[in-house]
């Protein structure tokens, strides 16, 4: 029977797909807004736009994989470590685990207690969270976050490519940063609703990134165009 996935495991890939999304938005918007203000040959505009799509949704899928399969090592060794200071100096991280309790505000005969029934149910589980701050065996699928930036980094880039090669001539590049800027501010809030942040300060941070972003690549264009 397949293990149910986590809430935490759940939101890190919920994570990686607004991530994935939030950069296919700006990196195409990039491209396109980069490379209308060079030329007005739609063709020239579409074909690097859909480069600049297929070379992220690689790019973003291979980040994500090497990415979570960092961490998860990275969380082995410490539960490697926690298992050697177990067998070597139990008393300490006993005590580990209670002056924690302590300094959070529980009675010290009270973290005693709870210290002590929960060592003596799993020891390892115990000081693994109390120490690294995770669980020991929920992690995330570095293949689960792959896929679901490969899926949304094109899903997210469909809508600055749509927008420059579908809007009228006079207003496509204003259209495009208008519909980039309200989608970044969306991804922006997913972002920061996911990671329990403040939402103003994401889609404030996320919306400025990506206007200053597109008004960069538009200016180079712009010069590279009249040389």
């Amino acid at each position: 029977m397949r293990k149910k996935q986590t809430l935490a495991q759940r939101i890190n890939i919920m994570r990686a797909s607004v991530m994935g999304a939030n950069d296919g938005i700006l990196s195409v918007a990039g491209i396109v807004i980069g490379v209308a203000g060079a030329t007005t040959n739609n063709f020239a505009i579409f074909i690097s736009g859909i480069s600049g799509m297929l070379a992220g949704t690689v790019s973003m899928a291979m980040g994500e994989y090497v990415s979570v399969n960092t961490q998860k090592d990275a969380q082995r060794r410490a539960i490697m470590n926690q298992k050697e200071a177990l067998a070597n100096n139990y008393d300490d991280e006993f005590n580990f685990v209670k002056q924690k309790y302590v300094g959070d505000g529980i009675d010290p005969q009270l973290a005693t207690q709870a210290t002590s029934e929960m060592m003596k149910q799993d020891s390892l589980v115990t000081t693994v969270r109390e120490r690294y701050g995770f669980d020991v065996g929920e992690y995330t699928s570095p293949y689960a976050a792959a896929i679901s930036s490969m899926i949304s980094f094109p899903i997210g880039s469909i809508l600055p490519l749509l927008a420059i090669t579908m809007l009228p001539a006079s207003i496509r590049i204003v259209g495009t940063f208008v519909a980039v800027v309200i989608a970044l501010a969306l991804t922006g809030f997913s972002a920061a609703t996911l990671g329990n942040a403040k939402r103003g300060n994401g889609i404030f941070r996320n919306v400025v990134s990506g206007m200053l972003t597109m008004i960069v690549t538009y200016a180079i264009g712009t010069m590279i165009g009249h040389l």
